[in-house]
């Protein structure tokens, strides 16, 4: 028994060394926007296995896994002490996500987990549930995590054990070890997701992206990512939300959308990373997309191109809640680079790579969604008219043809 358990033992050992310390690399040729990476940059088999495993032989003669981990997914992302930090979603196979912080010195791979979770502080009435951080610098020293909290609701009756309240929690650090929580944001909505926090004070308040919907699942009315300020944010309140990139019928934003991670601001504006959502045949579809605000009027969308910018492909498709790409972090560096860190299917964390330069092409240059399929003809029409009148391209067009 002893031979089999520290055979065992180093076998875990081994196979956990070479994930962790696996080189990743661009999967294929991207799209000129963004390149894609080979392997996952987090999943459930990075998380440590001395959280999965008791080690001890007496009390655990045939070394099995203890505490099961589902999937690591939704990761909050910032850059510190040049270092490429992940505040991971990791969710048991209880079902119970919790936080957990992953650093990487290069953003692509060798992510490895602190050996302590987040011991997240409670408020007054505990959190049944905690996911999906948000990850912000703030201009007023602090680096703020905002998360759903979930809580069943008080209202549903016993044979209802399903319904839910979701709101979002604020928590603060500066040396991810240490979190204080403050009061939950309170709006006016029934209901909160995907709230993000602003870097910078607009107006001399907090400024904060919601998601006001009015029920767990469904958007309702409140559909759409929503702006509002606070004048403190101890105890945040957001007394009025104004809808600033509403959900549209015929859309991959038609069921509802929330934003991402915190605004990246350049020079041309404030990008924004989304997802929306839209109902199919095989349930919902998660896509990305992206739109930029006003570099001063943070609340005006100046340019928003049609369609997805990211949706899942081949394996991303495959998991837990398939057809799914989500993201809550990206990480622009000093060179121009942009990180963007994305879950598939609520199960595992990937990276693309671009820079600022392609993203304000893509963004300032793509056109918008005209809503109807004959404008979505003409858009085509007039790439192809002006495609012809380029010699280069007409030439090799009318070759092929006549090849044909």
């Amino acid at each position: 028994m002893d031979k089999n358990f520290y055979n065992r033992l180093e076998n875990l050992k081994r196979k956990y060394e070479t994930l962790l310390n696996r080189k990743n690399e661009i999967a294929e040729d991207g799209n000129g926007i963004l390149n894609r990476y080979k392997f996952p940059v987090l999943t459930a088999e990075h998380t440590p296995f001395i959280w999965r495993y008791d080690l001890d032989i007496e009390t655990n003669p045939y070394l099995m896994q203890r505490f099961g981990i589902n999937a690591v997914f939704n990761a909050g992302a910032i850059k510190w002490n040049d270092k490429y930090i992940l505040v991971a979603r990791v969710e048991g196979a209880d079902r119970k996500s919790f936080f957990a912080v992953a650093e990487s010195p290069n953003g692509i791979d060798n992510f490895r987990f602190h050996d302590y979770p987040v011991n997240m502080p409670e408020t007054d009435v505990p959190d049944t549930n905690i996911y999906d951080m948000r990850l912000v610098a703030h201009e007023d020293g602090w680096i703020y995590g905002l998360f759903c909290t979930e809580r069943r609701d008080p209202a549903a009756p016993v044979t209802d054990q399903s319904s839910a309240i979701a709101q979002c929690g604020i928590a603060r650090t500066k040396d991810f070890k240490n979190w204080e929580r403050l009061d939950d944001l309170k709006t006016p909505s029934p209901q909160q997701r995907n709230v993000v926090l602003h870097p910078e004070f607009f107006k001399g308040h907090y400024a904060f992206y919601t998601r006001p919907q009015d029920k767990f699942i469904d958007a309702g009315k409140g559909g759409g990512i929503g702006f509002g300020l606070s004048n403190n944010i101890n105890h945040a309140v957001v007394e009025k939300e104004e809808v600033i990139d509403p959900k549209v019928y015929h859309t991959v934003y038609e069921m509802k959308n929330g934003l991402g991670p915190a605004p990246i601001k350049t020079e041309k504006g404030w990008l924004h990373l989304a997802h929306g959502v839209r109902n199919t045949a095989a349930g919902l579809r998660y896509v990305l997309y992206m739109f930029m605000t006003d570099l001063h009027d943070i609340t005006k969308v100046i340019y928003k191109p049609a369609g997805y910018f990211m949706a899942p492909e081949g394996e991303e498709r495959i998991g837990d809640v398939s057809n799914v790409v989500f993201s809550n972090g990206w990480i622009a560096d000093d060179d121009g680079t942009v990180f963007i860190y994305y879950a598939s299917s609520d199960t595992r964390m990937h990276v693309a790579t671009t820079t600022i330069d392609r993203l304000l092409d893509y963004v300032m240059n793509t056109a918008p969604d005209g809503f109807t399929s004959a404008k979505a003809v003409q858009t085509v029409n007039q790439l192809i008219d002006k495609n012809l009148s380029v010699k280069t391209v007409a030439s090799d067009h009318k070759a092929n043809a006549s090849l044909g």
